[in-house]
């Protein structure tokens, strides 16, 4: 388009592939693309309205999210989580979540975090259905975010796709039911008590409850 940013024309095109990804996160999470089934690029671009282009552009983005694998061929699905999958992504979450409340349970002043933390869970106490699930992500998140360990954060969302598998694994009923506040709040409390030890273990006691009402 002559007389047209560079820069701008890639802002609009960085914003519709990411309302792509948002759009096909949200199919997949949600169980409206089952796993398994297989992605036909010609049927997405046309229901996104988007470039066939584009949307190869988010589907890499889920990719590397772990939300969609690679069959024969080269063919895309939505991921399918067996029971192993499960124990060893929730066996990950507590390691990478038992260092994050280590690091605050040592805080020498955790007031800021244990205020975020609670605000968090009050986020979850309302929501509902899907939003409580993001409320709950939101929450793990928050946590690692607060450690101001850069790597720890990292490694935390380049998990965040297969966390979210995980949790819909055994359909929205149950895992809704993993989104209890009462279990979270037993994380906090183990935080502000500042034994590091007890808060790691609050986490590994969440995290074996959790992985098994999945799986059960």
């Amino acid at each position: 388009m002559a007389g047209q940013p560079a820069a701008l024309l890639g802002l609009e095109k960085t914003s519709l592939r990411q309302q792509a990804v948002a759009a096909l996160r949200v199919a997949i999470t949600s169980g409206e693309l089952a796993p398994s089934s297989p992605l036909v690029e010609t049927e997405l671009s046309e229901m996104l309205q988007i470039s066939r282009g584009t949307l190869r552009e988010a589907m890499r983005q889920l990719q590397q999210e772990g939300l969609i694998s690679a069959g024969a061929r080269g063919r895309l699905y939505v991921r399918h989580l067996d029971s192993k999958e499960i124990r060893d992504i929730f066996a990950v979450r507590a390691a990478l979540e038992a260092l994050a409340v280590r690091e605050l349970a040592g805080l020498a002043d955790r007031t800021t975090a244990i205020a975020e933390l609670r605000a968090a869970l009050d986020v979850m106490d309302t929501a509902v259905l899907e939003a409580r699930i993001e409320a709950d992500l939101n929450f793990h998140r928050t946590m690692c975010s607060l450690t101001g360990n850069d790597t720890l954060l990292h490694s935390w969302i380049s998990l965040e796709g297969s966390i979210r598998m995980s949790i819909m694994f055994a359909g929205l009923d149950r895992a809704v039911g993993n989104m209890d506040v009462g279990r979270h709040s037993a994380i906090v409390d183990a935080i502000e008590t500042g034994d590091a030890d007890e808060a790691a273990k609050a986490i590994q006691t969440h995290m074996d409850w959790a992985s098994a009402n999945l799986v059960a």
